[in-house]
C-alpha cells in the first residue's frame, strides 16, 4: 500500500481518435468519483485547432491540466506520456489511452489500496501471442507471409505470452521513464511490441523483479499465472472490470461464436 506518494492520471487523445472516445472518457470520469486526490493531465496529440476547441468544450468545467504535445510527428502514446510526466517526480501514475473508460466509483482508492513500491499494475491481461496466431491465408502472398513470419518470430514469444494489456496501467513515474527512454516508436508495431513483445513492459519489469499483477473492480489482485481468474478480459460481463477499453466492449457486443474464438486466442490457444 502507498502512503506518501501523489497520484497523477495521464490521458492521451490524438488526431487519429474519434471524438466519441473523448466524450465517453470525460463522461465516465464525471460519473465515477475517484475516491482519492489526484491531478489529471489530458495530453492532446497532433490535434488541429477545430478538434482541440471541441475537446476543450467537452471538458469544460473539469479540473485538469492540458498538455499540448509539442512533437509534430506521430511517435505514439508512449512518447507523449513520457514528455507529459517529466516534472512529476515521485508520483504514481495511471496511464490511459483514448478509448479507456472508468467502470466503477472509487477507482483510484481501489488502485491506491493495492499498489506497492516496485510494482506494475494493469486492469486486464492476456496470454495472446501475435506470433502463434499468425496464419497463412493466400498462396500468392507467400513471400509476404514468410517475411512477416520471421519478423514475428524474432519479436514475439509463442503462446502463452502473458502480459499486462497496455490501454491502461499504473507505474511510478521513474519506472515508466526507465522503460520508455531508449525505445523508438516509428510505427504501430513498435507500440505493440511494448505491450506484448519479447521486450514488452511486462518482461522488462519481470527482469527487474517487480510485482506484476492485474486488479479487478473488487480490488482483488491476480498475478500473471492467474490473470484469467480476474474475469477482466474476454470473460464475464464488464462488471468485474475497473477500467475498460474498446476491446472489452468489442467482446461484449460480439456473438457467442465470436466470443469463443476471441477467448480461445487470449486464454486457450492450444485447446
Amino acid at each position: 500500500m502507498t502512503q506518501n506518494n501523489k497520484f497523477l492520471v495521464v490521458y492521451v487523445f490524438s488526431k487519429f481518435d474519434d471524438i466519441n472516445r473523448f466524450k465517453n472518457f470525460i463522461e465516465s470520469y464525471k460519473k465515477y468519483p475517484s475516491g482519492h486526490p489526484h491531478e489529471l493531465i489530458i495530453c492532446f496529440k497532433l490535434l488541429d485547432d477545430e478538434k482541440l476547441r471541441l475537446c476543450r468544450s467537452i471538458a469544460s468545467g473539469l479540473s485538469y491540466k492540458e498538455f499540448l504535445d509539442p512533437v509534430k510527428v506521430n511517435d505514439f502514446e508512449f512518447k507523449s506520456m513520457e514528455r507529459a510526466i517529466q516534472n512529476y517526480d515521485n508520483h504514481i501514475i495511471l496511464f490511459l489511452i483514448s478509448h479507456c473508460r472508468f467502470e466503477k466509483a472509487n477507482w483510484l482508492q481501489i488502485i491506491k489500496n493495492s499498489f506497492v513500491r516496485n510494482s506494475f499494475m494493469g486492469f486486464s491481461g492476456s496470454n495472446e501471442s501475435i506470433f502463434s496466431s499468425y496464419e497463412f491465408k493466400k498462396f500468392w502472398k507467400i513471400f509476404s507471409y514468410f517475411k512477416n513470419y520471421f519478423f514475428l518470430k524474432k519479436n514475439f514469444n509463442k503462446f502463452p505470452n502473458p502480459h499486462v494489456r497496455a490501454p491502461s496501467f499504473v507505474l511510478k513515474q521513474k519506472d515508466f521513464l526507465d522503460f520508455v527512454k531508449n525505445n523508438k516508436y516509428l510505427n504501430k508495431m513498435d507500440a505493440v511490441k511494448s505491450e506484448c513483445g519479447k521486450n514488452s513492459m511486462t518482461n522488462f519489469f519481470l527482469k527487474k523483479g517487480f510485482k506484476i499483477f492485474i486488479i479487478n473492480s473488487s480490488g482483488m489482485n491476480f498475478d500473471l499465472q492467474n490473470m484469467e481468474k480476474s474475469m477482466t478480459y474476454c470473460n464475464k460481463p464488464i462488471s468485474d472490470v475497473l477500467i475498460s477499453d474498446r476491446h472489452h466492449r468489442k467482446y461484449q457486443l460480439s456473438s457467442s461464436t465470436k466470443q469463443q474464438k476471441m477467448k480461445k486466442k487470449v486464454w486457450a490457444f492450444n485447446i
